[in-house]
């Protein structure tokens, strides 16, 4: 119980590292009194935003608590209550400091690139920090108290949940703005994007937010935990107490090694695009190499075996390959986004085809290397090797997530820079770190995904543990429709999500459209929009649509279970790893290298700002909004949650 009590304290750690940089962050200069202003809609509107979503999820957390402690006990109803409200408070958490960190970074472009994102960065980290520190804390105390790792899934089921409601209502928000201020602004009416004449403008602010910043925190937070737990799972086969505890020492240093590499994290003034990326990669290297050192002192110290530690390696240099290659296939740096590029030449249809190719085409790599790591990781130690390698996966987190978190606010202030009316060398720098965000944000999803592929895997393992089966028949006509299914769910919840997006634009677009045609100095400057409109029209379809992918997602594999037995719904969580797998890589890369590709455009590539070919971009990247924003990321979720469902419920189907 030492080693775990040394775990909480580390995460003590982290929560105070945050508080140091949220203070650090806070005491820049938030710009002029219009930058200040504009700052605060985008504020007041993500804030009412999240406190009306946080209202339907508490009514969703107390029913299913209810009903856990009817049909499973008490503790796992405890535990997932705990885990929900640690969900709920890193979303707060990161996206107060990012709506903080916006105007602040747009006045710290104006003084240098290096300063513009050491803010941004900072901000990042603040939400890298807090999710890891509250995760370890959460999980550690639960542990404490329940002394029972199948009881503790409750606590990742909690986590699970919040964040799928959060990444697809996030999601649904910012891609509907985004979708509604693009189309009519950039394509309709032709003026720049973040137009302050645009009305939703704000709602598109507010949505980076949302869903970028808050949803995305709850998402790597849930995986964060979900790995740990789903390890400790796994654990009393393997090694025993130790091998409960082990899980959470790996965290533990991770957070330390997350800390030392934020440090790292610089460029000059003068750096072009692959020097900023450098910057961050450099943060990242050093991390995972101190996480090496300190895996291998903590697996020896323990008297442990030393495939354990390999393990954790397979998993942290899987993750690093994954990210690398997400980069190549979403940066503009590289051939594939470029070829995207050139194919907007010929139009919007070309432009489509050429995107969802390379989705395609991307998932070869990233599956490459999700076999090699799992049969790796079960080379070293069997299916608690491949949980570990989940963990080491994700050891990093402190400091991926912030490379990932920071793009939403350069994006932001970007935007601020545009409608206060800043010098254009200030714009060509939030510019600089956006472009950047694109890519981090893409490398962020590919290693999300990676790492959600080894969780399920771990936790369907536990699951197959607590219902006693050893083998799955795939020739048993029964296991055969729960893989079928289960293979079907990430179509129909990606057909879900990405037709909310799609209703919810309908009625941000024909809202811009109204104002531009009724507002008569609208255009000419002279009067300005109703960005409220739009924000209310965004914030009530979010919280309206959200609600039937999340309830699908928990009910599904309950009922497979009930109707069919245990066996086909191990089946069924095989089929939803696989095919959710792909899609996400697909949907995510594809998104990615279209928006990149439209950026590459508006730097001035074929034609630049205006042209036939950038037309085609925006429309390209509208289409790639729900992929990459929506869809895609909450593919993650959508498989880790059900095989959590499956692991808590359990006692059900081996009756």
């Amino acid at each position: 119980m030492e080693l775990a009590i040394a775990s909480l304290g580390v995460g003590v750690l982290g929560l105070l590292f945050a508080g140091y940089l949220a203070r650090g962050v806070v005491q820049n200069d938030p710009g002029t009194e219009k930058m200040q202003a504009i700052s605060r809609a985008i504020h007041v509107g993500a804030m009412a935003f999240l406190a009306r979503e946080y209202r339907v999820l508490v009514i969703f957390a107390i029913v299913v608590a209810a009903l856990l402690t009817v049909v499973v006990n008490a503790g796992t109803a405890i535990c997932f209550l705990i885990g929900a409200a640690c969900s709920a408070a890193t979303g707060y958490l990161g996206m107060w400091i990012a709506l903080k960190a916006n105007t602040r970074t747009a006045a710290a472009a104006a003084v240098g690139l290096n300063r513009g994102l050491r803010v941004a960065f900072s901000s990042g980290a603040v939400m890298g920090s807090a999710v890891v520190g509250i995760g370890i804390i959460g999980l550690v105390v639960v542990y404490l108290i329940f002394r029972d790792p199948n009881v503790v899934a409750g606590f990742s089921f909690g986590a699970s949940s919040i964040a799928l409601f959060a990444r697809v209502g996030g999601g649904i928000y910012t891609k509907a703005a985004d979708i509604g201020a693009d189309l009519v602004g950039k394509i309709e009416v032709g003026i720049p994007e973040d137009d302050p004449r645009n009305p939703a403008v704000i709602a598109d602010n507010v949505g980076d937010n949302v869903g970028d910043v808050a949803g995305m925190g709850a998402d790597l937070f849930e995986s964060y935990v979900g790995s740990i737990v789903g390890t400790m799972a796994l654990a009393t086969a393997a090694t025993g107490l130790t091998g409960e505890v082990l899980p959470l020492l790996i965290a533990a240093a991770g957070i330390v090694s997350s800390i030392i590499g934020t440090f790292f994290v610089r460029v000059s003034d003068t750096a072009d695009f692959g020097g900023l990326l450098w910057a961050l990669r450099r943060g990242i290297f050093v991390a995972g190499g101190l996480v090496v050192v300190l895996s291998f002192a903590i697996v020896r110290t323990l008297g442990l075996d030393l495939g354990l530690f390999w393990a954790v390696i397979v998993g942290l240099v899987g993750g690093i390959i994954i990210g690398l290659g997400t980069e190549y296939f979403t940066s503009y740096e590289y051939g594939p986004t470029k070829s995207i590029a050139v194919a907007t030449l010929t139009g919007p249809a070309t432009t489509i085809i050429a995107g969802l190719a390379i989705g395609m085409l991307s998932t070869v790599l990233g599956t490459l290397v999700m076999a090699a790591s799992v049969i790796g990781a079960y080379h070293f130690a069997g299916l608690y090797g491949i949980a570990l390698a989940g963990v080491g996966m994700l050891s990093t987190l402190g400091i991926t997530l912030a490379t990932d978190a920071y793009g939403p606010v350069a994006d932001n202030a970007g935007g601020i820079a545009e409608m206060a009316g800043l010098p254009d060398d200030v714009r060509e720098r939030t510019d600089a770190l956006d472009a950047l965000g694109n890519t981090t944000a893409a490398t962020g999803k590919g290693f999300a995904i990676g790492s959600a592929v080894l969780t399920a895997l771990a936790l369907m393992a536990a699951y197959a543990q607590a219902v006693g089966l050893t083998t799955i028949n795939m020739l048993d006509p029964a296991v055969i429709a729960g893989l079928l299914l289960g293979a079907m769910l990430p179509f129909v919840f990606s057909a879900m999500t990405m037709t909310a997006v799609g209703r919810a634009a309908f009625q941000v677009v024909n809202e811009v459209r109204r104002q531009f045609r009724e507002i008569k100095g609208l255009m000419a400057g002279t009067e300005q929009p109703d960005y409220a409109a739009c924000v209310d029209i965004t914030t009530a379809a979010a919280l309206r649509e959200m609600i039937l992918p999340g309830v699908v997602a928990v009910i599904a594999p309950v009922l497979v279970g009930l109707v069919l037995g245990r066996e086909a719904l191990g089946g069924m969580l095989i089929g939803a790893i696989v095919c959710g797998f792909l899609l996400a890589i697909m949907m995510a890369n594809a998104g990615g290298a279209w928006d990149n590709a439209k950026k590459y455009i508006e730097a001035g590539a074929h034609g630049g700002k205006g042209s036939e070919a950038h037309h085609a971009a925006v429309i390209g990247d509208t289409i790639g909004d729900p992929f990459k924003d929506t869809s895609g990321p909450a593919m993650n979720i959508l498989i880790k949650l059900m095989s959590i469902v499956a692991l808590v419920f359990a006692p059900l189907f081996s009756r």
